[in-house]
């Protein structure tokens, strides 16, 4: 129902920082979540960070804490992930992607790859020295 794509991945350096976007077009009738993912290789998928619909709510995991941060601008219908400090653990195919059962609104949750539903090609990011 909607359509997912993301940008600003790249190659740096660790300690450097990066900024996806995330842009979203269609149309649903619920207010929906974005969230992040990223996926290396050889290893699970892993939630990195939601932001509901208003943006009131985020949640982050762990390792990321402080260091990236999820906005969006609905007005332009895009989110966004800020990544700073960024370290070689951070290497992986990032994908953003939707729901819409009011799971990000809650905080101290995990972000969970299950819990969304329509997701967005990828974009690589790369630290390394």
């Amino acid at each position: 129902q909607l359509q997912l794509v993301e940008s600003g991945g790249g190659s740096v350096q660790p300690g450097g920082s990066l900024r996806l976007s995330c842009v979203v077009s269609g149309s649903i009738s619920d207010p929906y979540a974005i969230g992040w993912f990223r996926q290396a290789p050889g290893k699970e998928r892993e939630g990195v960070s939601c932001i509901s619909y208003s943006g009131f709510t985020t949640n982050y995991e762990d390792s990321v804490k402080g260091r990236f941060t999820i906005t969006r601008d609905n007005a332009k219908d895009t989110a966004y992930l800020q990544m700073n400090r960024l370290m070689s653990e951070d290497t992986g195919v990032y994908r953003c992607a939707e729901e819409h059962n009011y799971i990000c609104t809650e905080d101290h949750e995990d972000v969970k790859p299950d819990d969304y539903e329509d997701w967005g090609q990828g974009t690589q990011v790369t630290v390394s020295s």
